[in-house]
């Protein structure tokens, strides 16, 4: 068989069958003398258990030890890790759906919607402290976390913020940010910014705070600078040095 028969024969393309010689997962086979290749059964029925087994997802290098016989794992083993990392898959896709189906149940939708379900119920919790700057840019910011964290990782850290949804975390939050909303047009050196920075740092659970502090980037970081971009001088002060004692406290 030429090249185009045994591709036709398989149910691939020609190019197919070219890349799978250059991946080392089909032999060269032997030549004519006019130099075209000369394919027969034995070279379909690889190529065709090349085609299942990639269409079960093994990537080329599986399929070529697997077929050549030089891996030190059996086929067996890897289709167990490949049934693992497909119901990983098929979890992630339920929680997706999961998702759009909340999204697909409000009337109106917004973007701010787009998150976990239990990043949306402690967001819906804090409410009442989300009018300010600060507040909308720190719900910004878990909304952000929410989208890049592992599952568990996110699950941990809600788990961590719950105390922060009591009747009287949420009063002190809402205290907080009046105080802030107070420095809107004061001067960063204001000896209300010590102060209320020390309170922010403290309002925050202390495992929370010894977590938030170890994945904070630094104050001159461009994330944390986009973060304090639309606070004022004075307010954007009170940031710095909230993440700097929880940075310290972390440390000692």
């Amino acid at each position: 068989m030429r090249i185009g028969e045994l591709a036709a024969l398989v149910g691939v393309s020609t190019r197919t069958v070219r890349h799978y010689h250059h991946q080392g997962v089909l032999p060269e086979p032997s030549r004519r003398l006019n130099g075209y290749r000369e394919y027969g059964l034995r070279d379909a029925l690889l190529l065709a258990r090349a085609r299942r087994l990639t269409e079960l997802g093994l990537s080329l290098d599986e399929v070529r030890d697997v077929l050549t016989g030089d891996s030190a794992r059996e086929l067996r083993e890897i289709l167990l890790e490949l049934d693992a990392d497909l119901a990983r898959q098929e979890a992630a896709i339920r929680a997706r759906r999961g998702r759009l189906a909340a999204l697909l149940s409000e009337e109106s939708p917004s973007p701010d919607d787009a998150v976990s379900p239990a990043m949306a119920e402690f967001l819906r919790c804090l409410e009442p402290v989300r009018d300010s700057p600060f507040a909308a840019a720190e719900a910004e910011l878990l909304a952000l976390l929410d989208a890049a964290a592992e599952p568990e990782d996110r699950d941990r850290l809600l788990e961590l913020m719950r105390p922060m949804t009591t009747p009287e975390a949420v009063a002190r939050a809402e205290a907080l940010h009046r105080r802030l909303a107070e420095l809107y047009g004061a001067d960063p050196a204001d000896p209300r910014v010590g102060a209320l920075a020390a309170d922010f740092a403290a309002h925050l659970p202390r495992e929370l705070a010894a977590s938030l502090a170890s994945a904070m980037p630094r104050a001159d970081d461009p994330f944390a600078q986009a973060f304090l971009a639309d606070l004022s001088p004075a307010q954007a002060e009170v940031a710095r040095r909230a993440m700097a004692l929880l940075a310290d406290g972390a440390a000692s």
